[in-house]
């Protein structure tokens, strides 16, 4: 029995692998929808720099720590233009309870099929049980990943995030 489980669980994972994007490569594009019903797309975002972060559940501690840091570093990427955006698989309502319930100042995006996150590498498929893994993308005025982080430690992924965000604009002013 634990043969045919190992099996199935290897086929259920294989099945929701794609080629995750690198940096470079023009980021993946998307059309989803925010706790406030509000449609964002990746076109709306160009010209600027944009965070797009994925978490596996609404309400859980490292997403919770991961979006109250981002909350906490908001005036940070205000002060230099950059948006924010938050994406799992949970839905609107969902995303409307954790916002409300931490005062999350930006938008959490609605991906509940996982489309996005599949295209962005970033969903792991168990067949009956999907999530989005915790990744994220600083992507840059030109449409282009500009950074890919696939291993993020929730309680300094922010901080991390600004420092590279100094870092790329300073390297692309030049």
């Amino acid at each position: 029995m634990k043969i045919v489980f190992g099996v199935l669980l290897m086929f259920s994972w294989m099945s929701g692998v794609s080629a995750a994007p690198e940096a470079g490569d023009a980021a993946p594009d998307f059309s989803l929808v925010d706790q406030d019903g509000q449609v964002h797309r990746l076109q709306d975002y160009a010209g600027r720099w944009l965070v797009l972060y994925f978490y596996p559940k609404n309400d859980t501690p490292g997403c919770t720590t991961e979006a109250c840091e981002f909350r906490d570093d908001i005036y940070q990427f205000r002060k230099m233009h950059v948006a924010l955006l938050g994406v799992s698989l949970d839905d609107s309502a969902s995303h409307r309870a954790f916002a409300d319930k931490y005062s999350l100042p930006f938008p959490l995006l609605s991906d509940t099929g996982g489309e996005v996150a599949q295209a962005y590498g970033s969903l792991l498929n168990l067949g009956i049980l999907k999530f989005a893994k915790r990744h994220s993308f600083i992507i840059g005025p030109d449409g282009r990943l500009a950074k890919v982080y696939r291993d993020v430690e929730p309680k300094t992924h922010s901080d991390e995030i600004v420092a590279d965000l100094r870092r790329l604009m300073e390297q692309t002013s030049d």
